[in-house]
């Protein structure tokens, strides 16, 4: 790399006062294949990661950067039209859209003939064909508890007929789980034919079949002759392989040469020029049309940033909220990268932010009115909008419920106290239930006078250092002490599925055009798994039943909204904001659109290879 190009750059950009720090950071975070030997002809796309992966197995995994690479390798029977708004449901490994009963128990999902999975050594030299077998051996896996799965709370709310007898025989025997006995709820019908059996109606359980992690399917002779290793071998009959695993630091993955014949289809609006023009463009290319996806891992902003600056990054995922004064003033693109070519992709995101505490916590957990008290006098003194202006950059909206938009049940005009800042307020509910400095120390105490301590979960990275700062500032000021225990987020998310986290904040985006997912956070039979805040109140818990088993009508609206209105009462998680998503690529990336849902977006995307050639 030419330093003198890189400082020149780099100046260009954030200005001469940053140049010494992010090239020392640029240099330390080279990555280690930058130098490595292609073939001119091969379209590489490389980008990065600002969290590291946890594995890939889709069953075991429920984070976003492990999903994106296995969404690329394993495949589900539907998945959503790239460019379609409204989104829309198609075809992926399924013949025809599936057989949905009129009750909205029953689905029949019949598998496409003719799909190969890559090549592997445990299908011993033959070419394995995607059979119907394999979805219901995967959504078996779910229930198996050797697999401890996170989707196992949401499928088994559905009441697949049988399966549950077969998970508690293996629990209550502690034998390993029967995949051979067959059930009414989970049925092979022919080599292509499966049928899904419901105990109760769901009608958007055909929402499903687009996840990889939930619906995706592997191989039995796979996951059986890895075993425990299961997550470091996916093997699946989408458009990738991965090649090359470096733990938390690199992911090569490489056209799978198995992959069928699938074409560039898609139905861009009418009113969007931008939409029409990738269609018209790459209609009827083959997929995938690169042949080679780098990933890195890069947690700190900064060094991401000059990756991309360098053009040693094609892409920035999220543009990082610090730089966004400086890459988007006033949500424009800067000319200087307008003048590289660099575009720009600006969506609001279906998804929220958010800070949950822990109920069975003995400090901030409970349901009796002076629990709730400390709760709600916490999300009162915090200030989201400052969050948004300072951290943020204004790359996000405020939030008032954990309902996100573009999705059923959200409702865009109403108002609740989940963004309200009120530090007067917020003292008088201390005051009130006897949060009080009993000792003198200048710290309020528990109303037993113990003492009374935040500890909040995060981790190591620059952006989660200034809400740190935020949340202290805002805690000092009404008198409530709170310390921060820093740790990798795979550590994190261990110790809060096992209820030992005090407070955590994170994000949720939404896989579906339904909101049922983010009500989940709250269900109580999903404690420790999605619901890791361990809420459980009968009250919600009816009115979520409620509301899986009716369509999508003015009486589940109502049902939904009515449950959220209880997590702003009993305040089990302070909902910050819906965050924007700015991506920045440059010109020789053809074809990117953020899809408000689906993670598989690298077979709808193209290299210019000429360009990027030339682009050093």
């Amino acid at each position: 790399m030419n330093a003198g190009r890189v400082r020149r750059v780099v100046r260009e950009v954030l200005g001469s006062t940053w140049v010494m720090l992010l090239c020392i950071a640029g240099a330390a975070a080279m990555p280690a294949w930058a130098d490595s030997a292609k073939s001119p002809t091969q379209k590489v796309f490389r980008y990065a990661f600002p969290v590291a992966e946890t594995g890939f197995d889709p069953v075991q995994i429920s984070d976003l950067y492990s999903a994106t690479i296995i969404s690329n390798i394993i495949e589900s029977p539907l998945t959503y039209d790239y460019l379609a708004r409204p989104v829309k449901l198609v075809l992926q490994t399924a013949a025809e859209m599936p057989q949905v009963s009129a009750d909205f128990k029953t689905y029949t999902v019949k598998i496409r003939p003719g799909i190969y999975f890559a090549d592997d050594p445990a299908f011993k030299g033959k070419k394995r064909e995607l059979v119907a077998a394999d979805y219901v051996y995967s959504l078996k896996r779910i229930f198996d508890p050797r697999w401890k799965s996170p989707s196992y709370p949401g499928l088994a709310d559905e009441k697949i007929i049988g399966i549950d007898a077969l998970r508690e025989k293996a629990v209550k025997d502690r034998t390993p789980f029967d995949y051979d006995t067959e059930i009414e709820g989970l049925r092979t019908l022919d080599r292509y034919t499966y049928r899904i059996t419901l105990g109760k109606p769901s009608p958007r359980f055909i929402n499903s079949f687009t996840s990889a992690t939930s619906s995706g399917a592997l191989a039995r002779e796979v996951v059986e002759a890895y075993g425990d290793k299961i997550m470091e071998h996916p093997v699946g009959t989408g458009p990738y392989v991965l090649s090359d695993w470096q733990r938390s630091s690199r992911m090569v993955l490489t056209r799978n040469p198995n992959f069928r014949e699938q074409f560039y289809q898609a139905t861009p609006p009418a009113d969007d020029p931008a939409a029409q023009a990738i269609y018209q463009r790459l209609k009827g290319r083959r997929l995938p049309m690169i042949d080679r996806v780098e990933v890195s891992v890069i947690g700190e902003s900064q060094p991401r940033w000059l990756a991309f600056l360098n053009a040693e990054h094609d892409m920035i995922d999220g543009l990082p909220a610090e730089f966004a004064n400086i890459a988007i003033p006033n949500n424009r693109l800067a000319p200087n990268l307008a003048a590289r070519g660099v575009q720009m992709v600006r969506t609001p995101g279906s998804d929220i932010s958010f800070t949950y505490f822990n109920m069975q916590d003995p400090l901030v957990g409970g349901y009796t009115p002076e629990k709730v008290a400390l709760r709600r006098a916490i999300a009162l003194a915090y200030d989201t909008a400052t969050e948004i202006r300072q951290v943020r950059r204004n790359q996000a909206v405020p939030a008032e419920s954990t309902l996100p938009p573009m999705t059923f049940g959200y409702d865009p005009t109403w108002k609740s106290e989940m963004s309200l800042c009120d530090p007067a307020r917020a003292k008088a509910l201390l005051d009130l239930y006897g949060y009080v400095d009993h000792d003198g120390d200048g710290w309020r105490d528990l109303p037993d006078g113990k003492p009374l301590k935040l500890v909040y979960a995060t981790s190591p990275d620059q952006t989660s250092r200034q809400r740190n700062e935020l949340w202290k500032k805002y805690m000092d000021a009404v008198h409530l002490q709170i310390e921060f225990k820093t740790a990798q987020w795979p550590e994190q998310l261990k110790a809060a599925r096992a209820g030992k986290i005090m407070m955590w904040g994170l994000g949720m985006s939404a896989t579906s055009p339904d909101a049922d997912g983010f009500l989940a956070m709250a269900y109580g039979p999903q404690k420790g798994e999605g619901n890791l805040a361990f809420f459980d109140l009968p009250a919600f818990n009816k009115l979520y039943d409620e509301q899986t088993v009716l369509g999508d009508t003015p009486e589940r609206l109502a049902l939904m909204q009515e449950a959220s209105k209880l997590l702003v009462a009993y305040m089990p998680m302070k909902v910050h904001a819906h965050r924007i998503g700015t991506d920045l690529m440059f010109p020789w990336v053809v074809g990117y659109q953020r899809h408000p849902f689906m993670r598989e977006f690298w077979r709808y995307i193209d290299i210019d290879a000429e360009r990027a050639a030339a682009k050093k």
